[in-house]
């Protein structure tokens, strides 16, 4: 068996479903790998550098593109059990303060050539790139960016 570190880079989201009736959408993400869970901040707003005047007040959020770039270690131990998927969740969840966060969509993405490429070199690498986010309608709403490593420690056993 063969243990190493996979790094998950959760770069940012576009064109994701809307759930608010006022404001904006806080997303965040979920991201589960095995039975390890780890959570994201809520997304930073895409801005440009030309001023702007607001004359209204708004609600605080994010919106429906937004930007996390950030990084997520998990422990991989690889071959696993034959009725193991290797396969990472990531979760999109808009933050609510005062009811229960809503679930804006999730991306699967299997992980076993990642993990066959990087016990042949050492390391494998998925650069960034867009995954469909997938509503619990089955009806896609948006993209999600993200960008994986694997990198072997050491064999065992």
């Amino acid at each position: 068996m063969t243990t190493g570190i996979m790094e998950v880079t959760v770069v940012g989201a576009r064109g994701l479903k809307n759930t608010e009736f006022f404001g904006k959408v806080d997303p965040y993400v979920v991201i589960q790998y095995k039975n390890e869970e780890q959570k994201s901040t809520t997304g930073h707003r895409k801005t440009s550098n030309k001023p702007r005047v607001h004359w209204c007040l708004c609600l605080r959020g994010q919106g429906i593109s937004p930007e996390w770039n950030e990084k997520f270690k998990f422990e991989v131990d690889y071959p696993a059990k034959e009725d193991e998927q290797h396969k990472l969740s990531i979760k999109i969840m808009d933050h609510d303060t005062f009811t229960d966060d809503d679930h804006l969509g999730q991306a699967t993405i299997y992980l076993k050539e990642l993990f066959e490429q990087g016990l042949e070199k050492g390391n494998a690498e998925l650069r960034a790139q867009k995954y469909r986010v997938v509503s619990s309608d089955k009806t896609y709403h948006g993209e999600i960016k993200v960008g994986i490593t694997f990198t072997t420690n050491r064999k065992t056993g």
